[in-house]
């Protein structure tokens, strides 16, 4: 038996025999000759077959196809220039369905993306969304390969809590034996126990879980976190170095691997960023924001969705880049754990990273002072007594440490310019769907 070839190694091979398998695309049954377009996860190919005066088996099977049924085809690889699939095609000698599909097929291309949620798997046999899949395998392997060459330990951390992460609103409550657990809305915790456990260096890629029942194009209940902290930092600058680093090794893997594949699928030119990233103090891009038109609703709240567009803007004129760290937030609106300027406890040593107009991320130095801790922690109207577990790290010693958590599934949502989350999301949950 001849062995399968991946469709994308044809143009390499040399003219004979030669095994492919995949998925029926399309099929042109015409008077003298029959085409079939086989699709794998490589590629595409035509399948050739000229029909003889007399039916014969072959030409039947091919007439009976329907469009996503499994094959293998056996044949004559030609390599040829008119063929403007690849340059190669294929001449028949034998098909072998695998599994047959039902003729009638439930999305089209004018879908809409409920309806294409609905058939995921059917989807993403589309090239352009089987692209974006491979897109995230590189942009995660371009990360996990910076960690580690920077000697970053990577981390599993717990998805079932006893208690609240962050906020205790946004948690998922479930039934544990005789008591009750959470679903990890980040975790952070954990990767900040790391720092007195010695590590150093930290990174995790791994679920997080929101109960929110926002129906926005860019929130999900269950989204991928990419999360990073590290030790001995001076402020939250140093976690921005790092956060822009890792962004600029992600895009230019993307970029060298698929860029031309992403400009004649999706039509855009991946834009490896330039270092450094600007950085615009929040009151400021306030400021900036408000002198384009725009009134943040409340000065003392973060920015919000159309100021994060406003100021995508602006940074894109002045300095022709597509992102920009927000920084110095005010404390009335982070978490009790960020750390506040040594000359103004009302601000914070914490980022948002905004690209192409969206938040990504959240960064920031944490406080590791054990009183001043409790006290910002007594601020906020929490009861230090019931967040022990966390605040025993710091008990023991922790060294002065920071870091970030990311949305996977958004960086590639505007990498590539899609409409929404669902569209970079492998199986997407929201408040309304938990299938398929």
């Amino acid at each position: 038996m001849t062995e399968r070839t991946l469709i994308k190694n044809l143009a390499a091979a040399t003219d004979g025999p030669v095994s492919v398998s995949g998925w029926v695309d399309t099929v042109r049954d015409q008077k003298k000759v029959q085409f079939v377009v086989l699709r794998d996860e490589s590629g595409a190919v035509q399948l050739v077959n000229p029909r003889n005066e007399e039916p014969d088996a072959l030409s039947e099977t091919i007439s009976g196809l329907a469009q996503g049924t499994f094959l293998t085809a056996t044949g004559e690889l030609k390599h040829d220039e008119r063929v403007k699939l690849g340059g190669v095609e294929v001449k028949l000698a034998t098909l072998e369905i695998a599994a047959a599909a039902i003729p009638e097929t439930p999305i089209a291309e004018d879908s809409g993306i409920d309806k294409r949620m609905d058939w995921r798997f059917l989807d993403l046999r589309v090239p352009k969304n089987n692209l974006i899949f491979r897109i995230q395998t590189t942009l995660e392997h371009a990360w996990r390969t910076y960690w580690i060459e920077h000697d970053f330990i990577e981390l599993h951390t717990p998805k079932l809590m006893a208690s609240a992460s962050e906020s205790k609103a946004e948690l998922f409550k479930l039934e544990y034996f005789d008591g009750a657990a959470y679903l990890a809305q980040s975790p952070q915790f954990f990767k900040q126990m790391a720092q007195p456990a010695g590590f150093g260096k930290i990174f995790e890629i791994g679920p997080a879980f929101r109960a929110d029942p926002s129906f926005t194009s860019r929130h999900a209940t269950e989204f991928t976190s990419v999360d990073a902290e590290i030790s001995w930092i001076d402020s939250h600058e140093d976690v921005m170095r790092l956060h822009e680093e890792l962004m600029v090794a992600g895009f230019a893997a993307v970029k060298e691997k698929h860029g031309e594949e992403i400009e004649a699928l999706f039509g855009i030119e991946v834009t490896v960023p330039s270092l450094p990233f600007p950085r615009i103090p929040l009151a400021e891009a306030k400021r900036i924001v408000a002198e384009r038109g725009y009134q943040v609703p409340r000065n003392d709240a973060d920015m919000d969705p159309e100021g994060e567009r406003q100021i995508a803007a602006y940074v894109k004129e002045e300095f022709g880049h597509e992102f920009v760290f927000l920084t110095d937030y005010a404390a009335s609106i982070r978490p009790f754990y960020h750390m506040r300027h040594a000359d103004d406890p009302s601000l914070t040593n914490s980022y948002d990273l905004i690209f192409n107009g969206v938040e990504i991320s959240t960064g920031a130095q944490r406080e590791h002072r054990i009183e001043v801790l409790e006290a910002q922690a007594r601020s906020k109207g929490l009861d230090p007594e019931e967040l022990d577990f966390y605040l025993d790290f710091f008990r023991y010693g922790v060294p002065p440490h920071g870091g970030f958590g990311m949305g996977l599934s958004r960086v590639l949502m505007l990498m590539l310019h899609l409409p929404n989350l669902r569209e970079a999301t492998y199986l997407f949950r929201g408040p309304t769907r938990l299938t398929p």
